[in-house]
């Protein structure tokens, strides 16, 4: 049994591939940080390999299929991503634009090349790494909460043209709210609720995940948080969003 888990040097990343070391997978490690990927290959007891790739470029993410097509590959878990905290009209372009690429470009390349061969063997697992910023706009943080509505919206999608074929092969999408990971630094934000932490978070996503559960919300104050939002007006909503992200900085 093997695995593939991009942005695999710190937080959900590092601790999804702990755990599903734990439940006897191999690993392929992924992400741009060379020195912390060979940490995370340290704290994991199964066969491991790292890849030091930066997956915001499109030929990297074909460099990577390629690289591991002939692994037999069960389980694929799209992680890699980060977000940015400011108003859009003063945040920086290249780095959105970067963002873009590694949060929304990868997570669809990468999701269709294995999705195919995930077809073929009609078996597999793909769990997609969103967030519970996925279900509104995010003013404050409005590139990345778009880029996190795609990964859901595309996942959601598949999910339902895999029943439609009555397919073997699985997909999920993880959507938390606040993580204690190195997100809120690359982000340059702080959150003002407690968050939940990695571990928690890694591994509530991959026994969900291995339950068919399409949509992971690990926290059920976030659950509550997502379904009361249905009843807001989208002005309103974006005012009170507004109004969190300000608490940020």
């Amino acid at each position: 049994m093997k695995a593939l888990v991009t942005g695999a040097s710190s937080g959900i990343g590092r601790n999804i591939a702990i755990y599903l070391s734990e439940l006897g997978y191999d690993l392929i490690l992924v992400a741009r940080d060379k020195k912390k990927l060979i940490e995370t290959s340290k704290l994991i007891h199964t066969k491991s390999k790292c890849i030091t790739l930066d997956l915001s470029k499109e030929s990297n993410c074909i460099k990577l299929y390629k690289q591991t097509k002939k692994d037999d590959i069960d389980i694929l878990v799209n992680n890699a991503g980060f977000g940015l905290l400011g108003e859009f009209y003063n945040t920086d372009l290249d780095i959105e634009l970067n963002m873009i690429d590694l949060n929304i470009k990868c997570v669809h390349i990468l999701t269709k090349l294995y999705l195919n061969d995930f077809k073929k063997k009609n078996k597999g697992y793909i769990l997609n790494v969103a967030s519970a910023a996925a279900f509104q706009s995010g003013p404050l943080m409005s590139a990345y909460y778009a880029s996190k509505a795609y990964v859901l919206r595309l996942s959601v999608a598949i999910y339902e043209e895999l029943k439609q074929i009555n397919s073997n092969v699985k997909i999920s999408v993880l959507c938390p709210g606040p993580v204690d990971t190195n997100f809120n630094k690359v982000a340059n934000a702080k959150f003002k609720i407690k968050p939940l932490t990695s571990e928690y978070v890694s591994k509530h996503a991959i026994n969900s995940m291995f339950k068919n559960k399409l949509i992971i919300i690990p926290s059920f104050y976030m659950k509550v948080v997502i379904f009361f939002s249905r009843f807001i007006s989208i002005k309103k909503l974006a005012k009170i969003t507004y109004n969190i992200q300000s608490k940020k900085r």
